[in-house]
Parts: structure tokens; C-alpha cells; sequence
């Protein structure tokens, strides 16, 4: 009787073992749907090859998945388009100029204008 629940025991603990580092290879997968991450298909495939490489990617995996953020992208921006800045940035430069004008006009300073660029120096 004893042998039969020694041998459930063995091939429970096998069973638990192979799924369960199925599963931990799986993290930084969901990691990346979590994160909706723009290359969640290539870092679900490279779960499965490092499965067979003795698990020398799994890191690198981990460290690719949770770069990705959904409100920033890859962290080291703000999640917007470059096309945004440069409207922000143009609206800062009219505002300057408007705040130079005024300034201008209130000391009394009469601005001299650049005939090849069309601006006051």
C-alpha cells in the first residue's frame, strides 16, 4: 500500500514541478498582456525557448516586459507623439514673442527688424 501512495506522491510532485515551471516561465508574459506590450507574442515565444535553454533568457524577459508601460511606453517618454511637443513647443514660442512685444512696447523700445529673416533683433 505504501509503494502505491509513494508512487501517486512521486508522480504528483512530478506533475506539480512541470506545470509550475510552466507557469513561472508564463510571469513575463503576463507581465506584457497586463501592460499590453506592443511585442507580447515574441516574449510569449521567448518564455517557451528559454524553457529549453536552461532558462538563460527568463531574465532578459522579465527586464523586457515590465519596460513597457502603458501610460509612458517605454518609460523614458511621456506616452506622447513627437508631433504634440512641437505644437506645445510652437504655442510656448508664440507666447514668448507675444510677452516680448508687450514688453517692448511698454519700455518703449522700438525693435529693429532683420530684412533677411523678417524677425526684430
Amino acid at each position: 500500500m505504501l509503494d502505491y501512495f509513494a508512487l501517486g506522491l512521486l508522480i504528483f510532485v512530478g506533475v506539480v514541478l512541470f506545470y509550475g515551471i510552466i507557469v513561472l516561465h508564463d510571469i513575463p508574459y503576463e507581465i506584457a498582456v497586463h501592460r499590453n506590450h506592443p511585442h507580447q507574442d515574441a516574449i510569449h515565444a521567448t518564455g517557451w525557448v528559454s524553457l529549453f535553454t536552461l532558462h538563460a533568457l527568463w531574465p532578459f524577459l522579465w527586464i523586457w516586459a515590465t519596460l513597457y508601460q502603458k501610460d509612458r511606453g517605454w518609460g523614458f517618454k511621456d506616452g506622447q507623439t513627437p508631433h504634440v511637443h512641437v505644437v506645445h513647443l510652437e504655442e510656448q514660442v508664440r507666447e514668448l514673442q507675444d510677452r516680448l512685444a508687450r514688453l517692448e512696447q511698454a519700455s518703449g523700445v522700438v525693435p529693429v527688424v532683420n530684412e533677411d529673416t523678417g524677425r526684430g533683433d
